[in-house]
């Protein structure tokens, strides 16, 4: 693991920036972007932060790539989230469409039916005295805010057997 440096203002532009972009991934990795945006926002100038994270890149310390697949794993295990949000945050982070995709393509459509599913029996299952109608609009509330499509939402609730009074 990484230890904090301490940044020395008399240095030259590059060490600076190398060590300010150093300390930024002791916490946790960041993408690409995500470096450069913090050494713009700390007053690296840009041809000294594209040098600086081109260099991270070369040492590995820096890997889109790997980024995305650790996020992606992480979100979807973790936060039970969808590939469509996982995409986005991706995005947001400044990774690469190439990056993002080869990462969402390890989550295959029966791993987020699945990931759905239990979801939405965890919330079934405090539900019990409620009216089919509200249970309903609330698994399909939680699933939406998660990010699932429409169709897995629909097999869920089918899969869940709760039908609404108009169904039955």
């Amino acid at each position: 693991m990484l230890d904090y440096v301490k940044v020395d203002q008399n240095s030259d532009p590059y060490s600076i920036a190398h060590t300010i972009a150093l300390n930024a991934l002791v916490a946790r990795a960041k993408s690409k972007g995500e470096i450069l945006a913090h050494l713009k926002k700390r007053g690296i100038d840009n041809e000294v932060a594209q040098a600086t994270v081109f260099r991270l890149q070369e040492a590995g310390l820096i890997n889109d790539a790997e980024f995305a697949k650790a996020w992606t794993q992480s979100r979807h295990n973790a936060k039970k989230i969808s590939k469509r949000i996982i995409a986005s945050e991706l995005r947001t982070r400044g990774v690469d469409q190439n990056s993002i995709d080869e990462a969402l393509d390890e989550i295959d459509d029966e791993s987020e039916y699945r990931t759905a599913l239990a979801l939405g029996m965890r919330k079934y299952s405090t539900m019990s005295r409620l009216d089919s109608e509200v249970q309903i609009r609330r698994i399909q509330s939680l699933l939406q805010r998660k990010g699932f499509s429409f169709s897995v939402i629909s097999r869920v609730i089918r899969e869940l057997g709760v039908q609404s009074d108009e169904q039955q």
